[in-house]
């Protein structure tokens, strides 16, 4: 990656995304040598300009953000970092310093709750106790959510529905990870036949 740290006299904007749900969390300053240690670490460092000082993010609070993808814009000033927040990336205790919380990208949080309560072997989840009834029980459970969905689509009352849909894709996403396929990949068969 050849970054212009010149263009700003040493410095370069560094916005920060999560990785899963696609919200801007941040943005900060990296010198080269922040940039070289956020690389090295796999955890984001910025150049502090009120403290004129390397500065990793999460060091006293311990909500680090830790790095999945780094890429630079066209012009090669700008740096965009996807990470998995450990923790409110706000100092304010937010998600987000731009003061959104948003639903949006949820579904990937909720995917890796469902992960890690079957991965974790978690014996009083009702997602865990479920998958471990095997394929068919899973698949079925999708098929009587979606029934419902449907009943609830021919009545005039939205609040039924929507929670209809939410167990609908509640189930899919377990019926998803008992396939072995993440939500990411059904989303790449989509957009690849937008193309």
């Amino acid at each position: 990656m050849s970054i212009d740290f010149e263009k700003g006299n040493g410095l370069v904007p560094v916005i920060i995304q999560n990785s899963k749900t696609l919200q801007v969390l941040m943005l900060g300053y990296m010198n080269q040598e922040a940039f070289e240690k956020t690389e090295a670490e796999k955890k984001v460092t910025f150049f502090s300009r009120s403290k004129n000082r390397l500065w990793t993010k999460g060091e006293s609070s311990g909500n680090f953000l830790l790095v999945n993808e780094i890429s630079i814009d066209c012009d090669n000033d700008t740096i965009l970092i996807k990470c998995a927040p450990n923790g409110p990336t706000c100092h304010k205790g937010t998600t987000s310093c731009f003061n959104e919380e948003t639903s949006k990208g949820f579904v990937y949080e909720l995917e890796n709750t469902i992960h890690e309560r079957i991965d974790q072997n978690n014996e009083s989840s009702y997602t865990n106790k479920l998958f471990k009834r095997g394929i068919n029980k899973v698949a079925q459970k999708v098929g009587e959510e979606a029934v419902e969905l449907v009943i609830e689509a021919k009545d005039d009352d939205i609040d039924l529905f929507k929670n209809e849909a939410a167990d609908l894709l509640y189930h899919y996403l377990i019926l998803l990870k008992a396939k072995g396929v993440k939500f990411e990949d059904v989303e790449e068969v989509l957009r690849s036949r937008a193309k």
